[in-house]
């Protein structure tokens, strides 16, 4: 029996175009970016290159590229190093429950150092309310964090219309587009973001690399301490390979985007489809018109997450939950409690399915009809 992946949001296979870019590096790019000798021009052209690419994908300079470990070293930078940095101009800051456990915790620690947090929750579609964000805002307000779409929910968040309310304000406006980048245009300049926040493994490239863009003239503290690398905004010698291995999935990222995007759609339709042919009760938590194709999460009326992962992964489904498993218990969602409050049943019931470059229409219908028989299997018991 071959296992079916459906947990894309998790993470994403490697694609082979990007392995095949990666392993000449390894073998024969060991020089320092910083060294001055031909060993280190090598790799330094390889470091700049990818930076131009990747530069170009957000429409952005290349000079506004600061390569990281992650999209979480990312969002800690940019709430961290921003928040520090400016706090003689006020020390309120705005986000939203629904953000990744990287923005989150961030958050949390700029409390015990003092600064003030509003967290914005959601509507029951899962979507942010301007209006409540607009009576947020104070003079103190120097960082507003929304993330483009939620990893949970797959729902889409009003950047654009963020960015413009924010234009002429002095908070910096940064985005997690961590599961937007690669499914939809990321574009700054129409987005109106001072910091944007991407992740390699996310689009089929290695794990261990990300990227923060930073717009030019955006007043930033560094976390670590050590050389001058990344403009001084990152010190620590470079990931050489794993830059090159993003810049290929970029790229490939960037040639393929509409057919990849056509073939999630269907296997998003055709994976709801199946479950309805097979008789099975589930509810979509958000609005399908405000997602993008490659989440889904669902409940299951009368479940329990832990017990239906568990029975997925033994079926040959690999699929995930917002809810932190645990031996005999189960946390809810804090992105589903956000959306339907704590008791909610939604916040243990629900399933979140990802689509992608593991996947085919053969695979997903299958998929699909294996979660049937197992729902209708713990509904018997």
């Amino acid at each position: 029996m071959k296992a079916i992946y459906l947990d894309h949001a998790a993470t994403t296979p490697i694609d082979p175009k990007v392995m095949d870019s990666m392993l000449p590096v390894y073998q024969d790019v060991f020089g320092n970016p910083s060294s001055v000798h031909q060993f280190g021009r090598k790799a330094r052209r390889i470091l700049d290159e990818a930076r131009r690419t990747i530069a170009k994908s957000i429409r952005a300079n290349e000079k506004e590229i600061i390569f990281t470990s992650s999209g979480t070293e990312a969002d800690n930078l940019a709430l961290l190093g921003t928040a520090r940095a400016n706090r003689d101009k006020g020390n309120h800051i705005i986000t939203t429950v629904l953000e990744h456990h990287a923005t989150l915790h961030a958050a949390e620690q700029l409390e015990k150092e003092g600064f003030r947090v509003t967290y914005l929750y959601p509507d029951k579609a899962g979507i942010i309310r301007i209006e409540e964000l607009e009576e947020a805002l104070t003079e103190d307000t120097t960082l507003v964090s929304v993330m483009t779409v939620n990893n949970e929910t797959g729902m889409i968040q009003p950047i654009e219309k963020i960015g413009r309310l924010l234009e002429n304000h002095q908070a910096y406006f940064h985005t997690d587009a961590v599961q937007a980048y690669g499914v939809m245009d990321v574009n700054t300049a129409t987005l109106k973001v001072d910091m944007l926040t991407v992740s390699g493994h996310k689009i089929n490239g290695p794990k261990g690399i990300g990227f923060l863009y930073a717009k030019e003239g955006t007043s930033m503290q560094t976390l670590h301490y050590g050389g001058e690398q990344e403009r001084k905004r990152r010190p620590g010698t470079e990931n050489v390979p794993g830059v090159k291995g993003l810049q290929t999935a970029v790229q490939v990222m960037l040639e393929e985007r509409e057919p990849r995007m056509e073939a999630y759609h269907r296997y998003k339709k055709l994976f709801l489809e199946t479950l309805e042919e097979e008789q099975v009760e589930f509810t979509i938590n958000g609005e399908q018109g405000s997602m993008v194709p490659t989440i889904v999460n669902l409940s299951f009326p009368g479940m329990n997450v832990e017990t239906m992962l568990t029975n997925f992964d033994l079926a040959g489904v690999a699929a995930s939950s917002g809810s932190a498993c645990t031996a005999g218990s189960v946390e809810p969602s804090h992105v589903l409690s956000a959306m339907y409050g704590k008791e909610d049943a939604r916040t243990i019931n629900s399933i979140r399915f990802s689509f992608g470059m593991a996947n085919n229409d053969e695979n997903v219908r299958e998929a699909a009809q294996k979660i049937s028989k197992v729902i209708k299997r713990l509904h018997e018991l």
